[in-house]
Order: C-alpha cells, then structure tokens, then sequence
C-alpha cells in the first residue's frame, strides 16, 4: 500500500460527530465572513494581541516561562534579565514568523523546502542551533511532555527514524497539496491528517511543536478560515495541554497498526477550532452591535442591558419603541446571541446573557 493511499484509508469512514463538527465551524466560518465589518483599527489591535497570545502560548507548551506580558515587553525591545536567552530568542522569532504569515498567507505555497524556512527561522536567533536550522533531523528523537517547570515528565511516542524522515515527508506533503487541490476531502480533515503526521514524523532536532502550530495557522487561513488571527488558536492548546497531549499519544500509537484511527485526534482538533470560532463571533458581536442594531433595535437593547429582564410590552412602554418593533428588535438581538428567552407565551421574558 502507498503512503497515499495510508493517508486515505485514515478519512474513510468518518464518525458522524465528526461531520458535525464541520458543519458546525463552517456555519459559524460563514456567519463570521458575511458579518465583518469591524473597523480596521479594530481588527489591527486584536491581531496584535494574538500575536503576543500565540507566541506566549505557543513558547510555554514547550516549556517557556515567559509570561504574555514579558513578550510584550519583549517585542518593545525590553531585555527580559530574568529569563534564559533562549526563551526569548524563540518568543521573538516565533513572534515574527507569525506576523509575517498573518499579513502573506495568500502568496505561501506549501511545500517542504518553505517548511524548512520556516523552521530556520524560528531558530534564527539561537545561535547554538545554527547547525541544525532549516535542516531535517540526523538522529532519532522523540516528543516528550514538559510540565510548567520545563522538566521533562514522560515520553508521548516513538517518531519516525531519522533516515525515513526525506521520504514520508515529501509523501505527506504531495499528499496534502494534492489532497488541497482535488478537495476528495474536507479541507479540515486533510489540515487535521497533515498536522498529526508531520507531529509524528516529527522532522526536526528542536522546534517541531512550533513549526507544526505556524503551519496550522497558515493553512487554516488558506482554507478560508478568515478569523484566525483574531483568535489564538495556540492559547487554546496550552490551556487543554493535557487533552492535546493525549489526542497525540491516542492517535499516533495506533499509526502503521492494524487498528490505525485519527478520530481520538481529530476530535481535539475540530473541538480547538470550533472553540476558536465562536470566541471569534463573541468579539465580532461584541464589537459590532452598535453597528447591527437600527437606532430603535439599539433603544431596546440599552434598557434590556439595565435591567435584570423584562417582556416585550414593558419594553415598549420604557423605550417608547413600538410594541411590533420591539418584538423585531428582540428576535434580531436573540439572533446575535446577545439575550435569551424565558417563558413561553404572554409571559415571555428576556435577559441578557452574561
């Protein structure tokens, strides 16, 4: 059988949580993509932000200490005493990169030698790993889980020899282009197949955790998953660092076995990125409500905001708003997700949801 057709053989048959888990993000992808309209200093402040939130979370899974807060430090050209050279020479670079792929995603093809940029520069300021940067592995290695402390608690699983690394990296990655581009498949679950088995291979002496979450980034973005920058995708990880660790063991246990499954993985990764959706659509709403709402929709929306809750002839008769607009307002407001319903019937009600 080919590296292909193993590939394949992993996307037959998905479970039915599974699909709906993709119906779910992509009808909250749709619902982000049409509502947009936040201002783009607006957008430009949450990009910043989860750029310092990926590169902190994303360093602290590895082992990192530094806080959200030292890389902000950091990126203003504050020098961290407190901390190892190491750990900030990887926050910048990481920093950087992922800049770099939030603001060109649309010009990066994937391919293994652009795999291999990336992965030069997320090492580009450590001086000691300058041998080995951009550079498949010459040894064999394994991922091992690092607790708060960057102490070294357990191996997760055994990675791929060092001298078969060429070969089932350029099979996953002809794969996965062609896979992109034939779309046999949803693209999640090819992303999902490419990002667990590039975990497994494992290509890299140091880095491969990191390379592995820019990557997500990109070809989410390249999927069409406008929302991502706004979102830190890594932030979630590092707070389900166990879980993810485990979709990890569960999955890759199982790879070149008779019993081979991704769905212990796929569920963690659909799960990250359903989450990611709806924070993204709480900021959009968030943000956009004033711009959503008529100047009536708007009137009924403050008073509900004051009071603890209300129905929809108490409302009218507070805001002076007409009792067939206020019913229109609150169907409008509940579309957005911004007040619930109790009650059934004349003694409806509606509060906000905290």
């Amino acid at each position: 059988m080919t590296k292909q057709n193993y590939f394949d053989k992993r996307l037959i048959n998905i479970p039915a949580n599974i699909i709906s888990l993709l119906t779910a993000i992509d009808e909250l992808k749709g619902r982000w993509r049409a509502g947009v309209t936040l201002h783009p200093h607006v957008l430009s402040r949450l990009k910043q932000s989860v750029l310092v939130t990926s590169t902190g979370a994303s360093t602290r899974i590895e082992g990192s200490q530094l806080s959200d807060e030292d890389i902000e430090n950091l990126m203003r050209g504050i020098k961290l005493q407190k901390f190892k050279d190491r750990d900030s020479q990887e926050a910048k670079s990481y920093y950087e990169l992922l800049k770099n792929i939030f603001n060109s995603w649309q010009t990066i093809k994937l391919s293994e030698s652009m795999i291999k940029h990336f992965h030069k520069e997320l090492l580009k300021y450590v001086e000691k790993d300058s041998f080995h940067r951009g550079e498949y592995k010459q040894v064999d290695n394994q991922v091992r889980m690092i607790d708060s402390k960057g102490n070294i608690i357990g191996t997760i699983f055994a990675t791929t020899p060092a001298y078969l690394t060429p070969i089932e990296m350029r099979d996953l990655v002809e794969w996965t282009t062609k896979e992109l581009n034939n779309k046999h498949y949803h693209p999640l679950l090819i992303i999902g197949n490419f990002i667990v088995e590039f975990l497994k291979i494992h290509p890299f002496k140091d880095g491969n955790g990191r390379v592995s979450r820019i990557l997500t980034n990109l070809l989410l973005l390249q999927a069409g998953y406008l929302f991502i920058p706004y979102i830190s995708h890594e932030k979630i990880i590092e707070d389900n660092k166990s879980e993810y660790y485990l979709a990890l063991r569960k999955t890759q246990k199982t790879f070149k076995s008779k019993s081979e499954e991704i769905i212990s993985w796929l569920n963690f990764f659909l799960n990250t990125l359903l989450t990611q959706s709806k924070m993204a659509l709480d900021i959009l709403y968030s943000e956009n409500i004033e711009k959503i709402l008529s100047k009536k929709q708007l009137l009924v929306w403050e008073y509900l905001q004051r009071v603890k809750e209300s129905g929809p002839l108490e409302i009218s008769e507070k805001t002076s708003v007409a009792h067939a607009t206020v019913k229109q307002a609150l169907k409008k407001i509940l579309q957005l997700k911004k007040i619930e319903r109790i009650g059934m019937g004349r003694s409806t009600r509606y509060r906000v949801i905290k």
